[in-house]
């Protein structure tokens, strides 16, 4: 295959991926103005994030194995298409349901495109070309959440919050018309078929789950529908002969060493991404556009190391930037737990978030590659689902912990320093599972 076309599948898997990380800030810089505008409750209000977490999380396994069965070009069109359709619909929203049923439909797009662009990405690099492949999809999954908070500002105060979906449609438009031109079709991986039972016992799991984060009413009986539903699950997939989510993608102590480490690493920056950009307003008094930009010490800086970490996993290892990234991340969000109005912006946060920059610019991308490691060609639409899965799960369980613990605190900056603090906690774990895990498979390849 000519480099150009190399390129230029890159950039497609690259930006349909920012387009999914993207639309997430830009609902949540512009709750206010869309509440007004439709005349949502809070509750209300709340379901339109929610109902979109339901249907990405609870579709997310689904996405990635079905890609495996009918190929991957395919799939990731149709969630493409599906997608766009969903931008398109809660621009259009005049209602709660009719946002609230787009939003949920956005989100089965999202469960298919997340995974898929990881599996074409495995499919279409190989060799040290691939480990800048994923070096550059990691970067992206940092970056894209934090210059989304900069760009939602921009539509939530300048422009339409509406604006930021309806982009969504000429951009997936493009990526279709680029899909069919360059990036190759992909067979189905032998005969599999679609696992039935584990399809429907991950969507059961994984949605309830989720329901039981993010819901008002029945919580409690949702998380036991999710533990038997999950337990099902994992039977299933030990039983049958051609699983969803093959088991043995967790016999590998580098893979799980990823899976867990990449879990507790999103618990915590996703609570940060949530919080900061509050008390920066409460605070300090910053406008919405306003946080947004007070997040570019982090991207920038994120953008920056992210640049040089095929560079750098070549000469040091993939471990050893794991084990430095997440310990500097940690440092960093210790940090912002010192912030008070006396402190200020420039030490308080900015500073922190300088350092959270390296450590995120050197983690995202190795956690990525130690998802995938090792990966039989079969298994990669399935190992890009667990990675996903994990990376969207794990953030929305870590944010609603970290948010219900701190919120008990009536002290708004006491509430914020409790759940850095709690965050930096979670940092620790990933670190751990880093060295638990990972670090041993290094030692073992040395000897």
């Amino acid at each position: 295959m000519k480099k150009t076309n190399k390129k230029v599948i890159l950039a497609i898997i690259l930006i349909s991926y920012f387009m999914i990380l993207l639309d997430n800030s830009i609902i949540f810089t512009g709750t206010v103005k869309i509440a007004a505008e439709l005349n949502l409750s809070q509750t209300t209000l709340s379901w339109v994030t929610n109902a979109y977490s339901l249907t990405f999380g609870g579709l997310l396994l689904l996405g990635g194995s079905i890609g495996d069965i009918i190929g991957r070009k395919r799939v990731f069109m149709i969630g493409l298409t599906v997608f766009a359709v969903g931008s398109l619909l809660v621009g259009l929203a005049n209602s709660a349901v009719m946002i609230i049923l787009a939003r949920a439909f956005q989100g089965i797009g999202s469960a298919i495109l997340a995974p898929t662009t990881l599996a074409l990405l495995m499919d279409s690099f190989s060799g040290e070309v691939r480990t800048r492949a994923i070096a550059a999809y990691g970067a992206t999954a940092g970056i894209g959440a934090s210059i989304g908070l900069v760009i939602g500002g921009i539509f939530a105060s300048l422009l339409s919050w509406r604006d930021g979906f309806f982009i969504n449609v000429p951009i997936a438009i493009i990526m279709i018309g680029l899909t069919v031109l360059f990036i190759p079709t992909t067979q189905a991986t032998q005969a599999k078929r679609l696992d039935l039972i584990g399809a429907l016992t991950s969507i059961i799991g994984m949605t309830a789950l989720v329901y039981s984060l993010v819901g008002q009413q029945g919580r409690l009986l949702a998380l036991l529908v999710a533990v038997v539903a999950i337990a099902a699950f994992i039977w299933q997939e030990a039983r049958t002969k051609q699983p969803m989510m093959p088991l043995r993608l967790f016999a590998d102590c580098e893979r799980l060493g990823g899976y867990i480490a990449r879990f507790f690493y999103l618990d915590a920056m996703l609570s940060m991404w949530f919080l900061t950009p509050q008390i920066m307003q409460t605070h300090l008094g910053f406008t919405p556009l306003q946080a947004g930009i007070g997040f570019l010490p982090l991207t920038v800086v994120n953008f920056i190391v992210a640049l040089q970490v095929s560079k750098l996993t070549t000469r040091f290892g993939n471990t050893k930037l794991l084990t430095v990234g997440i310990a500097t991340t940690a440092i960093g969000m210790c940090a912002l737990g010192f912030f008070s109005e006396q402190v200020g912006y420039a030490l308080g946060i900015a500073v922190p978030m300088i350092l959270m920059g390296i450590g995120q610019g050197l983690t995202l991308s190795p956690l990525t590659v130690a998802g995938v490691a090792n990966t039989l060609p079969a298994d990669a639409g399935a190992a890009s689902g667990v990675v996903n899965m994990v990376h969207q799960i794990g953030g929305s369980i870590g944010m609603s912990f970290i948010v219900a613990v701190s919120a008990t605190f009536k002290n708004g900056l006491t509430s914020y320093h409790v759940a850095m603090g709690l965050a930096t906690v979670l940092l620790i774990g990933a670190l751990l599972a880093v060295i638990g895990l990972i670090l041993p498979t290094l030692k073992k390849e040395s000897e």
